[in-house]
């Protein structure tokens, strides 16, 4: 990187220096990230700002993230936060790091059910980013975080507190059928693993090197193991008319149509996402 300290050339040596890495837009977005980070500016701050010349610790602390960068490391991971439904997130590698597409699962269960008074659970927690963004829209809800990893959940509780939250957590494997909770769920939401081991080779080095492959992958032969879990699960634990919400993967809308129809879920609906691709779908039992 140029050793011109003016912001505009720093903002040049990094476009030089991650060209070629990764598309334009993601590096725009990376610098927006790299000086909020460093200097606390805003996207407005930062463009009437070009001439201003930084030093020292901060100029270090840029080439370092941009050497992260470099070698592909998440750039959540680098600044160790991310912003998710416009709330802050604490990111580290015992759990994925929120997606956008996730987002739009969110905003489904918050147009269907506001002003109500739920129980909520969320299966595969992770950082909390479902749990908490839900909490934090519907109130008057009770809102459960299960989760297998004893550290995500040690995160996904300090983003709990992070964002004022009241939440249940949960350590436990949903795999097990032996799992006893009190009472009952009007909804379940779940983004469960759903890669396909065959898919890897697919994938970029930045989520296969820095994203926990329990929260990704399931054995090629049974794709829907999570979704058969919990569906049973549900069954169990749901109340009279509850739904299940789930994301998944784009390759098996019919199939899981089918799940929830065998398993005497009405009002079933595939919904595509931003991008036109069948990621979401829900389902409500009778």
């Amino acid at each position: 990187m140029t050793e011109n300290n003016s912001i505009k050339k720093i903002i040049s040596g990094i476009k030089s220096e991650l060209k070629g890495i990764y598309p334009t837009e993601e590096i725009d977005s990376f610098i927006v990230l790299i000086f909020e980070d460093v200097l606390g500016y805003s996207r407005t701050k930062l463009l009437i700002s070009l001439e201003e010349e930084i030093g020292g610790s901060n100029l270090c602390r840029i080439k370092d993230i941009v050497k992260d960068l470099k070698n592909q490391r998440p750039v959540q991971h680098i600044l160790q936060k991310t912003i998710f439904y416009d709330l802050p997130f604490k990111v580290t590698q015992d759990a994925l790091i929120p997606r956008p597409e996730t987002e739009e699962l969110i905003d489904w269960v918050i147009s269907d059910h506001k002003e109500e008074s739920l129980n909520i659970l969320d299966i595969g927690t992770g950082t909390g980013c479902i749990a908490i963004s839900i909490a934090k829209n519907l109130p008057q809800s009770k809102v459960y975080a299960m989760d297998i990893s004893s550290k995500a959940l040690e995160l996904a509780r300090e983003n709990g507190k992070l964002n004022n939250t009241d939440i249940v957590f949960l350590e436990s494997d949903i795999l097990k059928k032996s799992i006893e909770i009190e009472g009952k769920f009007d909804i379940i939401v779940s983004n469960p693993p759903y890669i396909r081991q065959k898919e890897k080779e697919l994938m970029s080095k930045n989520v296969l090197e820095y994203e926990p492959e329990l929260a990704l992958f399931v054995p090629d032969h049974d794709p829907l193991l999570f979704y058969k879990t919990i569906i049973d699960f549900g069954l169990k634990n749901l109340n009279k008319e509850g739904k299940i919400y789930f994301e998944i993967n784009e390759a098996f809308g019919q199939e899981m149509i089918n799940l929830f129809e065998v398993n005497n879920f009405s009002e079933i609906t595939l919904k595509k996402d931003i991008n036109g691709k069948h990621r979401m779908i829900k389902g409500k039992l009778f």
